[in-house]
């Protein structure tokens, strides 16, 4: 009646190792470290940089801990922070040779001391919030309207090239803040232009009125339309932010959208908030140009001859030195849109780029002028440049739509498209609140939190001893592996925890037990109606079940909800909440009636269990009577 079959404490015993595993990292602590991340976005972080930061290390008679290589740093671990910094200055001196151009981020940072076994079963530490660890917090607001001014703005232009092309004569394209406003002579004009508008500018709705002899048609962007400007330029803000956020070297940054128009960055482990609010409010642009192919400039491009009158030298993303000429032909002004794609007919990764009508015509002019050269588009942080790409003109290039291509492997295409994209930020963004939090203060609340966990659970647990004897001690113990399965989980999905994190994990605590509190109070119950030991365990489990499902299924509704409709502090709460009832769930019910069959199911002739004093109705009646 009362056991369990060797496969279900299998699934038991593989949990609490699986658990064990995850959930050792965070009992570690932290080394010093040296963080290099990329400071450009067309720079590689890959097995060649980890390399050159070990011979760095070896050539400075240093001996890391550990060097790991991730997506997007290389990371040396060591054992006292003298050391840390002497690994600074030697692979600074190594990999940046100008420290005018950088092209590397050398930065201090804090790894877990966990094992290289752990390391290898991708067992790593919860990584820590704003709040635990110190740090700097901004909220910035995107000033949406002038993305959409910058939208209509470009609208207007590309009406001109259409009305144009299309013969249509009319008195003036003006635009007036995000209205476009076309003067015409006459009502067949005025049907013409209408037609342009309905055929080839989805995005406008039109009105028209006339205006003394002549009439006046006002275009406006669709409430629609002027919604997916807004979607995009918030997230094309928070692609930049991310990109430039590299340069800090923080390890697990938090940059999310908070409304419809904000922008909620927190870097955890930055203490200098002029640094960051100068990369988050740095700009980049993007230029076009053409590229001298003369013997003067194929000199120059190593280095070895003068860079000719007129002309540049700028790197490529190989280091190669290109020459071109000074003159601008377009700008990222003129650039709407860039995406990765593949050829239609050699299916090679090409970078699919959408102009705007100026740019348009600008581009259809020099590429017909100038077939069969090459072209270069040249990213600029920070004053200075770097060429993205520079491809060879082949044909004519009309339309505002252009494909580069030639020898580009498929991440290579995407990176370009994200560097052409992503450049420059879509809308002007003003920093509205700033916090800045100290790393003691993080410490302190780490101690906080750890000990009301701690008092908590050990609180929890007299009690249930107390009261409920042995039972009461099976109870513990499932209490405490819901807390080991619950961190196993939070470290298994590299979760950040933050103060209201650890504020769930106490509730789920006291929403764990409630579980248990149930079922031992259904299995007194049980032996108060006379049920022998052993059918008392067993209707006890079974008649608690629905009960606890269905208190677990409405807390966990209301977990959803804050998930779903809350932010920042709050989702930082309910994923917490909601992964704590699904774990309370396997110990309370799961695991604790494994451990009461392991040490009652065996046992045929069970007289009496551990479950404190049971009032049977019979002896109170005895009583009263005496």
């Amino acid at each position: 009646m009362n056991r369990y079959p060797a496969w279900k404490y299998a699934i038991i015993l593989v949990a609490l190792l699986v658990g064990a595993i995850y959930t050792l990292p965070n009992f570690f602590g932290e080394s010093p470290a040296v963080q290099v991340s990329a400071a450009r976005a067309s720079v590689k972080i890959d097995a060649t940089t980890q390399a050159r930061v070990e011979e760095a290390l070896k050539a400075a008679n240093l001996t890391p801990e550990l060097v790991g290589l991730d997506a997007n740093s290389v990371k040396a671990r060591f054992d006292s922070t003298d050391t840390q910094l002497k690994a600074k200055d030697a692979i600074e001196k190594a990999l940046i040779p100008d420290p005018a151009n950088p092209g590397y981020v050398v930065a201090l940072n804090l790894l877990s001391r966990s094992p290289a076994w752990l390391t290898a079963l991708h067992a790593g530490p919860m990584y820590l919030g704003l709040d635990l660890r110190g740090g700097v917090h901004f909220m910035l607001q995107v000033d949406m309207q002038a993305a959409l001014t910058k939208r209509a703005e470009s609208l207007a232009g590309d009406l001109r090239s259409s009305l144009r092309e299309k013969n249509v004569r009319h008195g003036g394209i003006n635009r007036n803040g995000q209205t476009i406003e076309v003067r015409l002579r006459d009502a067949e004009t005025l049907a013409a232009a209408k037609a342009v508008l309905q055929d080839q500018f989805p995005d406008l709705q039109s009105t028209d009125a006339p205006d003394g002899t002549e009439y006046k048609l006002v275009a406006t962007i669709k409430p629609e339309a002027a919604r997916r400007v807004q979607d995009q330029a918030l997230k094309q803000n928070i692609t930049t932010l991310h990109n430039r956020i590299n340069e800090l070297g923080v390890a697990e940054p938090v940059i999310q959208q908070q409304g419809l128009d904000r922008i909620v960055v927190q870097l955890p482990g930055v203490q200098d908030t002029a640094k960051a609010k100068d990369i988050l409010g740095r700009t980049a642009t993007l230029e076009v140009r053409l590229v001298d192919e003369s013997t003067e400039a194929r000199s120059a491009e190593n280095g070895s001859g003068a860079v000719p009158f007129g002309d540049e030298r700028y790197l490529d993303r190989s280091g190669q030195g290109v020459i071109v000429k000074k003159q601008v032909i377009l700008t990222g002004e003129n650039l709407t849109d860039a995406q990765p794609g593949f050829e239609s007919q050699t299916q090679e990764p090409t970078v699919n780029l959408t102009l705007d009508a100026k740019g348009a015509r600008i581009f259809k002019d020099v590429t017909r002028e100038n077939i069969n050269k090459r072209m270069a588009i040249i990213l600029f942080e920070k004053g200075k440049g770097e060429v993205v790409t520079a491809p060879v003109i082949r044909s004519e290039i009309s339309g505002g739509r252009v494909q580069i291509s030639g020898r580009m492997t498929t991440q290579e295409a995407n990176d370009t498209s994200l560097l052409l994209r992503a450049g420059s930020l879509a809308a002007p963004m003003e920093i509205i609140e700033e916090r800045t939090i100290g790393p003691s203060l993080g410490a302190e609340n780490i101690s906080k939190g750890f000990h009301s966990v701690t008092w908590g659970f050990v609180a929890v647990a007299i009690f249930m001893c107390c009261y409920y004897m042995l039972f009461g001690v099976f109870s513990s113990i499932a209490l405490a592996v819901n807390l080991l399965m619950l961190v196993a989980v939070l470290s298994m999905l590299q979760a950040t925890l933050t103060l209201p994190g650890m504020a769930a994990m106490a509730l789920v605590l006291g929403m764990a037990i409630d579980a248990n509190v149930l079922i031992n109070e259904r299995v007194r119950e049980e032996l108060r109606a006379g049920a022998s030991p052993q059918g008392a365990i067993h209707a006890g489990y079974d008649r608690a079940w629905a009960t606890i499902l269905d208190s677990n299924v409405t807390s966990l509704i209301a977990g959803v909800a804050l998930l779903a409709f809350g932010s920042g502090p709050v989702r930082g709460f309910a994923v917490v909440h909601c992964l704590g009832i699904a774990t309370s769930m396997f110990s309370a019910v799961f695991f604790s009636r494994g451990l009461v069959n392991l040490w009652y199911g065996r046992k045929k002739k069970l007289k009496t269990v551990s479950i404190g004093t049971v009032w049977r109705p019979d002896a109170q009646a005895a009583e009263a009577k005496a």
